[in-house]
């Protein structure tokens, strides 16, 4: 029986990045950037207004609240002639003279000689002339050329996982593509002649075929572009031509529902042909009957999964998706992993590293990690789908422990958020 690690260890060593491709940058969003894009022309490209107000030289306010006084000891007024009005977007040059202010909009070019930008509620708001109410300090209120971004830097670099903020950094600079590592191409298939798609009422002994969308799902929700192909059928010729089909057009290829008795005997015949899909015991639960191996011309890792939708997913979960984070260029491809707590007795399989769904909480006094255990309890059993779709983690159980009492410390790695 072979361990988790040693299983893992064969799955990566057989993980192929798919060559990074150009793709418009509204289509770069979750993948990881392939190089580094280097700017040509400062951002923002020239003087702008920071905020709706008046453009001015700075000296011609500075001494506006402390001006003098008049008789009654209060300040005297400073005000400014209203020469002209800049909105967003205006291509029209003006030049600013000594002692005059021009109304801008935010992102409004700046006039030639303005150095600062007066907000409005630093005047009394006039249209023909202003009276200033307090100074304002070169460049305040002001948005250089080059102060987000000078010629020649480095905008958005090679590994960076391409968000919201770096699709508008991008489209900021003038670049509508970016070479990013794509999406691996990931096909599932399902297998067995008890299968019937969800559109149909299932026949005596016939169940619907839960694992090709399950496993669909979380292929995509690891990042891969999904081909779900559905129910193969069982006939090793037709078996054999579904499988090579999407070996030519994917980078991983799922088969789910064969690894024992005489369906497991119907694939090796069906793929004899196309390399080696070795089945093996793997030192897990659940899903520790499993295979691997790497079929066709371009040797594409290809898995066969439980026909039990918890299996499957537990071991997509430990074996599919670190091969998809791989392939998209992650860093650190495997979930995160903490220390919790346990509120409740958790027994294992002796023997086997345990994966066992879990709801992970937070003690609010201590900020403590909690979990409690939804599989893995004295008589639960370890094939209930409702209760992986409660799950909100994966308890680890290692190998010679069979037991957990309340309170001892678990590994816990987090699946998905929910809502």
């Amino acid at each position: 029986m072979r361990s988790v690690e040693e299983q893992q260890a064969r799955v990566t060593a057989a993980a192929v990045a798919p060559r990074p491709v150009r793709v418009a940058i509204s289509e770069a969003q979750g993948l990881l950037c392939a190089e580094e894009v280097v700017t040509e022309r400062p951002l923002p490209g020239f003087d702008q207004a920071a905020i709706d107000g008046y453009a001015v030289r700075s000296v011609d306010v500075q001494d506006a609240g402390a001006a003098g006084t008049v008789e009654d000891g209060e300040p005297a007024e400073l005000s400014l002639p209203v020469v002209g009005e800049v909105r967003a977007g205006s291509r029209q040059p003006i030049r600013l003279q000594p002692r005059q202010a021009v109304r801008v909009d935010t992102g409004a070019p700046l006039p030639t000689l303005a150095d600062a930008v007066l907000p409005l509620d630093c005047t009394d708001g006039g249209t023909a002339r202003i009276k200033v109410h307090k100074a304002v300090r070169s460049g305040d209120y002001v948005r250089r050329a080059g102060d987000d971004v000078q010629p020649g830097d480095v905008a958005v670099r090679a590994g960076t996982i391409i968000g919201a903020a770096q699709v508008g950094l991008l489209a900021a600079v003038g670049r509508d593509k970016v070479l990013v590592h794509p999406r691996p191409r990931l096909s599932v298939i399902s297998v067995g002649g008890e299968l019937v798609d969800v559109d149909r009422t299932p026949g005596p002994g016939q169940v619907y075929d839960v694992n090709s969308y399950a496993l669909a799902a979380a292929a995509r929700d690891a990042g891969a572009d999904v081909n779900r192909v559905g129910i193969a059928g069982t006939d090793p010729k037709t078996l054999r031509e579904v499988v090579e089909g999407q070996l030519i057009r994917s980078e991983i290829v799922v088969i789910a529902g064969a690894v024992g008795g005489g369906a497991l005997e119907d694939v090796r015949e069906a793929l004899s042909d196309l390399g080696v899909l070795e089945v093996d015991r793997v030192a897990m639960h659940p899903g520790s009957v499993q295979g691997f191996g790497q079929l066709g011309r371009d040797e594409v890792p290809t898995f066969l999964l439980p026909a039990n939708p918890v299996g499957a997913l537990v071991v997509f979960e430990v074996m599919v998706r670190p091969l998809i984070r791989i392939a998209l260029g992650r860093r650190h491809p495997m979930r995160r992993v903490v220390e919790a707590r346990t509120v409740a007795p958790i027994t294992s399989i002796p023997g086997r590293k345990g994966f066992l769904r879990g709801q992970l909480m937070r003690d609010e006094a201590s900020g403590d990690y909690l979990v409690q255990a939804l599989g893995g309890a004295a008589g639960a059993s370890s094939h209930l789908l409702a209760t992986l779709a409660e799950a909100n983690c994966l308890v680890l159980i290692d190998p010679d422990v069979s037991e957990v009492r309340t309170g001892d410390p678990v590994d816990v790695a987090f699946l998905g958020q929910r809502g």
